[in-house]
């Protein structure tokens, strides 16, 4: 990328695409204990757990304390399943609570 419009070009293809909704597991390598979550953007989840595990922030106080007993290193991020491009916006929020809790008893993971 080395003209305006290219890199112009590439802002707008970034901001134009969807984000895709779905279920993750974090897994602690150290402990082998997993925890599960769902959401709407699997990218930005995978950027906050990141963010939020380096800065000491996580909501989760359990993971977050593994992840201070043993640092980020010791934590990967798998995305379980990704929902369908077409569903209705209304049956997503539903749809991910029950994945959650699929994933959660089929992995016995922890939820985030």
């Amino acid at each position: 990328m080395n003209s305006s419009a290219d890199r112009k070009e590439a802002t707008r293809k970034f901001k134009e695409r969807k984000p895709i909704a779905g279920a993750f597991a974090v897994h602690c390598t150290a402990t082998g204990r997993t925890w599960v979550g769902c959401t709407p953007n699997l990218d930005a989840a995978r950027n906050h757990f990141s963010f939020a595990a380096r800065l000491g922030s996580h909501p989760n106080s359990a993971l977050q304390a593994e992840c201070q007993a043993h640092g980020e290193q010791s934590f990967r991020f798998e995305i379980l399943e990704k929902l369908d491009d077409d569903l209705l916006p209304l049956a997503v929020p539903d749809l991910l609570k029950a994945k959650k809790a699929h994933w959660v008893a089929h992995l016995v993971a922890l939820p985030i």
